[in-house]
């Protein structure tokens, strides 16, 4: 075996990292659904410590609470696979890191745990990076086919927080 991963997960996580080393970026995630997958595909890389600042996985609200410093009462009010949550989980990698770009998500991965407005498949992605306005952090929700099985829910989500790494 020569990798851990799938090959289009490895592939995409070498871009990014010969790209970022390239213009000197170093980038951090804050991983809810894909539970360090994305830190996982970046590190597969030979020189990604050139590239990877650092990783925070914060499955739980607690942990987004604690780690990131996301508001509890912005959890309360939007939940944790909301916009508002991803926008600030990016934000707080960034403040809590040395790095120049942070991408976040947070969703619904299945089998279980989606409801009406929220089905198994819906993934929220952030971008924030360092010197921008806050009001300027990018944020988009992606709705993945609910019938794909968690681990490809999962793998989707971290090929799409790893084309957001790309500069």
């Amino acid at each position: 075996m020569n990798n851990l991963l799938p090959p289009r997960l490895i592939d995409l996580a070498a871009r990014v990292v010969a790209e970022n080393a390239a213009v000197d970026r170093k980038v951090a995630l804050v991983e809810s659904c894909t539970g360090g997958l994305v830190c996982a595909a970046l590190t597969e890389i030979p020189g990604s410590s050139a590239v990877l600042d650092r990783g925070f996985v914060t499955y739980s609200n607690d942990a987004k609470i604690e780690s990131v410093g996301v508001s509890a009462e912005l959890i309360d009010t939007f939940g944790a696979v909301s916009v508002a949550v991803a926008w600030a989980m990016a934000r707080g990698a960034l403040k809590h890191s040395d790095a120049d770009v942070a991408v976040a998500i947070t969703g619904v991965a299945g089998p279980g745990g989606g409801s009406d407005s929220k089905p198994v498949g819906t993934v929220i992605f952030a971008c924030a990076l360092r010197g921008q306005s806050e009001n300027d952090i990018s944020a988009e929700q992606k709705n993945f086919d609910p019938t794909l099985s968690r681990a490809e829910i999962r793998q989707e989500a971290a090929l799409a927080a790893l084309e957001l790494l790309l500069p």
